[in-house]
């Protein structure tokens, strides 16, 4: 059994979306609804003074989802890591739709449980 992890990081987004709670919680709600994920609390949201960014973590059955904006750079990143395999979901038009991102790069990776098998 295996999971699987995406490290995701937008450029180019709306400094404005960055900044914003409301609009970040939409692109996390999207991601729940649309990968069946299950929270397990609250999304929990950090606010950093002035004219920055926000953090935000949502707890799931399936491990996690965080992300952290950099509206000064206008980017973010993004973090979530499902215990089971998940559909793909696409983030170039997730994120742009969402934040304005106009250049996404992501990692997905595959997470093993075990070690494999040795070879002979």
């Amino acid at each position: 059994m295996s999971g699987v992890e995406w490290v995701v990081e937008a450029f180019g987004c709306e400094p404005g979306a960055l900044r914003d709670p409301r609009a970040l919680g939409a692109l996390v709600d999207e991601l729940v609804a649309t990968l069946a994920l299950r929270p397990v609390a609250p999304a929990q949201w950090h606010q950093f003074p002035g004219p920055a960014g926000v953090t935000g973590l949502v707890l799931l059955a399936e491990s996690h989802l965080a992300l952290h904006s950099f509206p000064e750079h206008g980017s973010l990143c993004l973090n979530l890591f499902c215990c089971v395999p998940r559909a793909e979901w696409d983030w170039a038009a997730g994120l742009a739709r969402h934040v304005g991102a106009e250049r996404v790069a992501v990692r997905r990776l595959a997470r093993a449980y075990a070690p494999e098998p040795a070879l002979a």
